[in-house]
């Protein structure tokens, strides 16, 4: 990106791929509307990323290491974008705390400053869309 110093174009690549991010959710959920399988959004979700040129995976194995202890195939995340931005999805009647702490957990593990939590329950999914910052990430430089 032009005009960027040292770590800010990382950032401000991040905080674009969470705005490609929103708009990618919005357009699935309005073509294929509440009431189907995460499994689904997330095949759809990835479909409408990669036709806007954005670098998904789904599925990420997230390591967990614990007093030497290397924990592999226990969690995955549902969706890791340009290797900063966690999207978790959910397909549930509400959101609860620890779909939240879930997402914020992944975000920890990864270092990935920025994650999103979309319900894809919700009727008008603006309502289902929760943007979590990793406490202590530098996010003065994002730019949407």
């Amino acid at each position: 990106m032009k005009g960027c110093v040292s770590g800010a174009c990382q950032v401000q690549a991040c905080g674009f791929t969470e705005f490609s991010g929103f708009g990618a959710a919005i357009e699935v959920h309005r073509a294929m509307g509440p009431g189907l399988l995460e499994s689904i959004y997330e095949k759809c979700l990835m479909r409408e990323l990669e036709l806007r040129g954005v670098a998904v995976s789904t599925q990420v194995p997230v390591s967990i290491l614990y007093k030497g202890l290397s924990v592999q195939d226990s969690l995955k995340v549902d969706m890791f974008v340009d290797s900063c931005l966690v999207i978790e999805l959910k397909a549930v009647e509400q959101v609860l705390p620890i779909h939240k702490a879930q997402v914020f957990s992944y975000m920890k593990l990864l270092d990935a400053p920025l994650g999103l939590l979309l319900n894809f329950h919700a009727t008008v999914l603006k309502r289902g869309i929760h943007r979590m910052i990793l406490p202590g990430a530098d996010m003065e430089n994002v730019s949407f």
